[in-house]
């Protein structure tokens, strides 16, 4: 089950965010970067904040079977100058292990249906260049690069961004 995520879940949210961050990116980022400067205990103030803002929408994927919060990922209206009539996912990790189960899938459908409810007919995911594991999984569920490209700040990386339309 997908659901919104509330403050008890911020320590798993944190747990997911490095654990999935250091899986996709590590042949990308530094490892000093991954195992010295992402730590679950400095992310879970993020992951707070996160929650209690209005910014965006934090869910969580439960596994209904055990109760393991196993992925978890930020959605809402995109920031893009050119995309402001487009619903963004902001970020999506799942436990490197459960991965390749189908929960990106599940979770990547969800914030697809989140939207059309919301009346968006586009959707926006930025992905690292690098990052093959999440351009192929976007790719798998029907999103393509725009040539568009930005720099992620938190590790000075090109993004590329990626998009969806609905009709």
């Amino acid at each position: 089950m997908i659901r919104k995520a509330t403050i008890s879940d911020a320590s798993r949210i944190a747990e997911i965010d490095v654990a999935g961050e250091r899986f996709a990116y590590k042949n990308i980022v530094s490892a000093t970067a991954l195992y010295k400067g992402l730590l679950v205990e400095n992310r879970i103030a993020v992951c707070k904040k996160w929650i209690t803002e209005d910014s965006f929408s934090v869910y969580v994927y439960e596994d209904d079977s055990d109760g393991i919060v196993k992925g978890m990922m930020g959605t809402g209206k995109c920031c893009d100058d050119d995309k402001q009539n487009a619903f963004e996912l902001f970020f999506l990790y799942v436990e490197p292990y459960f991965s390749r189960n189908g929960i990106g899938t599940e979770m990547i459908k969800f914030f697809e249906n989140e939207g059309t409810l919301k009346g968006y007919k586009e959707f926006v995911i930025w992905v690292l260049e690098k990052n093959e594991i999440g351009k192929n999984c976007y790719e798998k569920n029907g999103f393509h690069f725009d040539g568009k490209e930005k720099i992620f700040q938190r590790f000075n990386l090109k993004e590329n961004r990626y998009i969806k339309a609905i009709c």
